[in-house]
């Protein structure tokens, strides 16, 4: 795979910190097109718009997937990337889900290697910021039809971004969702295509108007199984159990989920289970004090601790109101040392790009 460079006639002015998240952007942009199934060579260009007809078909019938996954610097210089390999093999799924043609995993790798490379100098040192890389692939048919398309375009674009929330590592608040629904098994659940997202707007602006900051959702069929957050898994700790909803066909996969529960296992010796969570089991653990703990999990936010549920009306306090509990803060911290290699990584999830 060739990658053709077009350098920068003119460099932005990089901020002098990342205080935001997905606001601001890179001197660069790697473009890849698709026709009638084959994908040619790709471009490193300058970070610019794209041109778009009104009749495309990503704008009407939504075919378009993407991925979010960090840059790390360290105070050695290193640029660290963590599992990238793994977000491009769930973007394979999600392509294949949606009839997008894949782009091959290490194509892919090499492409972001090479533009991160190019890039080292946006990446954030500060604590609790990186740089945010998001992969996407949509269709580009100048035609209207509901069908697969026959034209694509991959596209990565670099966000050196700070906290997702303005809060930061506080604990955040969550409202128990039971109007909406946001997937359903054989549907999109389990993929991250443009379609969940925007399904699950409504429900989380109703619960930041509220006063929280994101929507608990609940299973599409029974409405009593907890499913995950709006941009996060979600984790439970409960009677000294560390516990998560099962993948089920309608639950987004999280790196970052699968990188706690493998590190909560192999590292500390938490007892992790993976099973259907009934929202009254949490209620009720709520009321008694055997729920402890609550945490959600994403490649944006890392580990996002809890400290307030509210279901219909009644707010239900977990743990002390504004701490950060041990487990998640014990696993965030374990987790970020290994993002940017202030830990042995004895799990295989971390390269180094360039120093």
């Amino acid at each position: 795979m060739a990658i053709k460079i077009i350098n920068c006639d003119k460099l932005k002015q990089k901020p002098e910190k990342a205080t935001s998240f997905g606001k601001v952007f890179t001197d660069r942009m790697y473009v890849r097109e698709c026709v009638d199934g084959k994908w040619g060579d790709g471009v490193i260009r300058p970070f610019d718009a794209l041109e778009l007809a009104p009749c495309s078909s990503v704008l009407h019938y939504g075919q378009a997937v993407f991925e979010g996954l960090k840059a790390y610097r360290n105070a050695k210089g290193e640029v660290r990337l963590f599992r990238a390999r793994d977000n491009f093999k769930r973007m394979q799924s999600s392509c294949e889900r949606l009839c997008i043609p894949p782009v091959d995993v290490e194509e892919a790798h090499a492409a972001l290697t090479e533009l991160v490379k190019l890039e080292r100098d946006w990446i954030p040192t500060e604590i609790g910021t990186s740089l945010y890389i998001r992969p996407f692939v949509f269709a580009d048919d100048r035609s209207l039809g509901v069908h697969a398309a026959a034209r694509y375009k991959f596209i990565i674009i670099l966000s050196p971004s700070g906290a997702y929330y303005a809060h930061g590592f506080d604990p955040v608040a969550l409202k128990v969702e039971r109007d909406y629904v946001r997937a359903v098994r054989g549907g999109t659940g389990a993929y991250k295509v443009v379609g969940n997202y925007a399904a699950s707007i409504l429900a989380g602006e109703l619960a930041r108007s509220q006063g929280y900051d994101q929507a608990l959702w609940l299973d599409g069929v029974h409405r009593r199984y907890v499913e995950e957050v709006g941009a996060m898994n979600i984790f439970f700790v409960l009677d000294g159990k560390l516990i998560t909803p099962a993948l089920n066909g309608s639950i987004l996969p999280g790196i970052t989920r699968d990188s706690v529960i493998k590190l909560a296992r192999g590292s500390f010796g938490i007892t992790v289970e993976e099973r259907a969570i009934d929202i009254s089991e949490i209620i009720d653990g709520a009321k008694s004090g055997a729920l402890t703990e609550v945490f959600g999990t994403g490649t944006a936010a890392v580990v996002s601790p809890v400290d307030r549920i509210g279901d219909n009306g009644v707010d239900y306090i977990i743990g002390e109101k504004g701490k950060v509990g041990n487990i998640a803060a014990t696993l965030s911290k374990a987790l970020t040392d290994l993002q940017t290699g202030e830990a042995p990584d004895t799990f295989g999830w971390t390269e180094v790009v360039c120093s």
